[in-house]
């Protein structure tokens, strides 16, 4: 990797841990401290940042981090369901059946173990298999420009979710029902059906975003 491409990463997981606030400005000098990497690396990752909608440069002000609003909000899962619904029906077509078969069992054995007591480590878990779900149907498309643009906005998903939609306990069960859901229609070859799934799920998330 390119110490632009270091430190491009290093800011995005600044930003989702908290270290970074959404709306906060910073100095180039901030972002050398922030993100480890010399101040070359960030001046060249700064117009990367901004083509990407992730801080913007205001006169005599400095660099401000991306605000969370409605507008954001918005626009990301807009986005977000574009990209998805075009995914889940591409994946159940291609999708293998043991593949299938190994989402459904994960997914089962996480919601049955949460309905006993959520755990921070079944609560990390959870939030990494729901990640990893859209993420994977996402890349089987085998398409690099939508993977690019689905990881940026995923970064605003998950900023948004930081403010207020992240996976907390009471939802591990009712968002792995949702997945099985969206699963047992991928199983059956239901493009239909698994779409349908998918915009319920994605409608649910977006719902508690707009709540922030």
């Amino acid at each position: 990797m390119t110490l632009r491409s270091q430190a491009y990463d290093s800011f995005t997981e600044q930003l989702l841990s908290r270290q970074i606030v959404p709306g906060q400005f910073v100095s180039q000098r901030e972002l050398v401290k922030l993100t480890g990497m010399p101040l070359g690396a960030v001046r060249e990752m700064i117009p990367r940042l901004e083509a990407d909608g992730l801080i913007r440069a205001v006169a005599h002000r400095g660099l401000q981090i991306l605000h969370v609003d409605i507008g954001l909000i918005r626009n990301a899962f807009q986005l977000r369901a574009m990209l998805e619904r075009e995914a889940v029906r591409g994946f159940a077509r291609t999708a293998t059946d043991d593949e299938i078969a190994d989402l459904r069992r994960r997914h089962i054995e996480t919601r049955d173990t949460a309905r006993g007591g959520v755990t921070p480590e079944l609560l990390a878990a959870a939030q990494k298999m729901d990640w990893n779900l859209h993420d994977r149907m996402i890349d089987a498309l085998d398409n690099d420009l939508i993977s690019s643009i689905y990881r940026v906005n995923s970064i605003k998903i998950r900023l948004i979710r930081n403010e207020d939609t992240r996976m907390v306990p009471e939802l591990v069960v009712s968002v792995m029902e949702e997945h099985l859901a969206m699963i047992d229609a991928l199983a059956a070859r239901d493009a239909d059906a698994a779409e349908t799934a998918l915009a319920r799920h994605l409608d649910s998330a977006k719902q508690r975003a707009v709540r922030i």
